[in-house]
């Protein structure tokens, strides 16, 4: 294997491992989400609470997306 290709691979092997961190994170503030909505379900303050966890899962999805199209998963 050349030095490039070996280069691509690892470079592949690391989108990838990304690729699965994303949805890792994307799982786990779900369930974030879903905890804290239970949890104060009747206060005014959990909208205020979940809002950037739902923008950073809004993100992830973003950042999954492109990877989802380079590797061919959609």
């Amino acid at each position: 294997m050349s030095s490039s290709e070996d280069n691509s691979s690892q470079s592949e092997n690391f989108e990838f491992n990304n690729y699965k961190s994303l949805v890792s994170a994307e799982i786990e503030l779900i369930q974030r989400v879903f905890e804290i909505r239970q949890n104060f379900s009747n206060s005014p303050d959990s909208e205020c609470i979940v809002e950037p966890i739902l923008q950073r899962i809004s993100n992830i999805r973003s950042e999954k997306l492109i990877l989802e199209k380079k590797f061919n998963l959609i």
